[in-house]
C-alpha cells in the first residue's frame, strides 16, 4: 500500500517544531517495517499568511507498507504528535492526514493554491470528504490546510534538500554551539552544491536558527550527498540527538512559479507584477524604502524593508519611467489599497535620467530666473538679462543596470531562489527511495 502522511501546526511561536516530529517518526516507522518511498518532505507554503508560526512549513512522509501495517502506522503517528506537539498553546492546532494512493488532482490543486493564497479549513475539509482521506485534528483544525497541502505537493519539478540536525532536549532554548569559522569554510568549499549557509556580507551564520525550537542547524543543498558531506565539515560543540535529510521546495521560487503575471491580487497573496515606476523612491524612518508601481490600471505601493540590506540601495536608485517586475507578498498599507513586500526585483529597462535646468548667469554663476513665457531669463542678484537663452539638459549617469536583484542572504525567505541556484534547477521528477545514510538514528 502506498501511503502519504501529512502533518502541520504542531509548534507555536514559543517552541516546538513539526520537522522534529517527522524526524522522530522516521525512526519509529522504520522500526515497525515501513519503507520510505521518498525522503521526508518539508513543504513551505504561502509565506504571507498572517497566522503562521515561523516559516509556514508542513511535512509529509511517503511510505510503502503492507496493508496489515496501516493501523500500526496510524497509531505510531498519532502518539508521536500528541507526545511532542505543543498542544494547548495558543496558535497550536495540529492536524494529521493519511491518504492511500497518489494524491488526486483536486488535492494537488489545493496544495498549489496554498503556495500563493489563503486556503480555508472548509476548502480542505471538502477535499478530505470527497476523497475519503482520514484526518486527525486538534484545536481549531487550522493545521488541516497545511497537512493536506503537504501531501499534495510531490515536488515533481525543481527541488532541493535540507539536512536538519536536532538538539538534545536539555539544550533547547540555550545558545547553539556551532563554530562559525567552520561554517564559513564549509560554505566556501561546498557552494553552489550547498546554498545560503553563511552571509559573508553581514558576517552571519545562516544554518542555525535563533529560537527555542529543537533544531540545531539546517544545511541546504542540491543533493543528499552534498548536505551530508557538508555536515562533516561543521564543528558542532554540543550533542546531536538526531539528523535527517529532507527533500524540500526551499530555494525554488515555488510560490512565484505558481503565480500568474499581473494576476489577481489581494492581501496575503503572492504576486508577480510587471509595470512602470511612477515616483521617486522614498526612504522613511527605520531605513525602509518605498516606491509606487503602475501595473495596468492599478497602483501598488512597493516596499524594501530595512532587513533586506543592500537591496534597499538598489531600489532607492529607481526613477520614474523604469520598467520593472516586482515579486513578493501583498498586504494592506496605510494610504494604499494594497502594498507589496519586495522579495525580488527584475529591472527590464532603465529610463534616461535627464536634468533640465535654467541657464546660469555669466557674472554670478547662479541659475537665472525665467522672465516669463518667451521673454528669456534674468538674474535676481545682478539683474543680468538673457532674452535669447534656453534651458539646458544634462544626461546623468545611472549607477544601476538592468538585471535581477535579491535581498541580502540573511533576509531571503525559505522559498526564495538565491542567485546561486539559477541554472541548477531540476526539470523533472527525481524522487525515489532514499539511498545511503540519510538519517541517524
Amino acid at each position: 500500500m502506498k501511503l502519504h502522511i501529512g502533518i502541520d501546526d504542531t509548534d507555536s511561536t514559543r517552541g516546538g517544531c513539526t520537522t522534529y516530529i517527522a524526524a522522530r517518526l522516521v525512526e519509529r516507522l522504520s522500526k515497525i517495517g515501513a519503507k520510505f518511498t521518498d525522503y521526508p518532505n518539508i513543504i513551505r507554503l504561502n509565506p504571507n499568511i498572517p497566522y503562521k508560526t515561523r516559516g509556514n512549513a508542513a511535512v509529509s512522509l511517503r511510505l510503502n507498507i503492507p496493508d496489515e501495517l496501516y493501523d500500526s502506522v496510524q497509531e505510531e503517528t498519532i502518539e508521536e504528535v500528541e507526545e511532542n506537539s505543543w498542544l494547548g498553546r495558543v496558535g497550536t492546532d495540529p492536524a494529521i492526514v493519511f491518504l492511500k494512493g497518489r494524491p488526486p488532482v483536486k488535492i494537488r490543486n489545493l496544495s498549489r493554491k496554498a503556495l500563493i493564497d489563503v486556503v480555508s479549513v472548509q476548502e480542505a475539509q471538502e477535499a478530505l470528504t470527497r476523497y475519503h482521506v482520514t484526518a486527525v485534528t486538534y484545536g481549531s483544525r487550522l493545521g488541516l490546510v497545511g497537512a493536506l497541502s503537504a501531501i499534495g505537493q510531490e515536488l515533481d519539478g525543481d527541488h532541493t534538500f535540507e539536512l536538519v540536525a536536532y538538539r538534545e532536549k536539555k539544550n533547547w532554548g540555550t545558545p547553539r554551539r556551532v563554530d562559525q569559522m567552520s561554517v564559513k569554510r564549509m560554505d566556501r568549499l561546498t557552494a553552489p552544491r550547498t546554498f545560503n549557509s553563511y552571509d559573508f556580507d553581514n558576517e552571519r551564520t545562516l544554518i542555525t536558527p535563533h529560537g527555542p525550537d529543537p533544531v540545531l542547524l539546517g544545511i541546504r543543498g542540491e543533493s543528499p550527498r552534498a548536505v551530508v558531506n557538508a555536515l562533516r565539515m561543521v564543528r558542532i560543540r554540543e550533542p546531536v540527538e538526531r539528523w535527517v535529510v529532507f527533500r524540500t521546495n526551499h530555494g525554488t521560487d515555488a510560490h512565484f512559479n505558481a503565480t500568474r503575471l499581473n494576476g489577481q491580487i489581494r492581501p496575503f497573496m503572492t504576486a508577480v507584477l510587471k509595470g512602470t515606476v511612477v515616483d521617486k523612491p522614498e526612504r522613511i524612518t527605520g531605513g525602509h524604502v518605498f516606491f509606487t508601481l503602475k501595473c495596468d490600471e492599478l497602483r501598488v505601493r512597493c516596499a524594501a524593508f530595512e532587513p533586506t540590506g543592500r537591496f534597499r540601495e538598489i531600489v532607492a536608485k529607481l526613477i520614474p519611467g523604469d520598467q520593472v517586475t516586482v515579486l513578493g507578498g501583498l498586504r494592506k498599507h496605510a494610504g494604499f489599497p494594497i502594498a507589496l513586500n519586495l522579495e525580488k526585483l527584475q529591472i527590464h529597462r532603465l529610463q534616461e535620467d535627464i536634468r533640465i535646468e535654467n541657464p546660469t548667469c555669466p557674472r554670478c554663476n547662479k541659475h537665472l530666473k525665467s522672465s516669463g513665457k518667451g521673454q528669456g531669463f534674468e538674474c535676481t542678484k545682478c539683474s543680468f538679462k538673457a532674452p535669447n537663452a534656453k534651458k539646458t539638459s544634462t544626461r546623468n549617469h545611472r549607477s544601476l543596470e538592468a538585471g535581477l536583484y535579491v535581498p541580502d542572504r540573511k533576509a531571503q525567505r525559505h522559498l526564495t531562489k538565491p542567485l546561486s541556484r539559477y541554472g541548477l534547477e531540476k526539470k523533472t521528477q527525481s524522487n525515489g527511495p532514499p539511498v545511503g545514510k540519510w538519517h541517524d538514528p
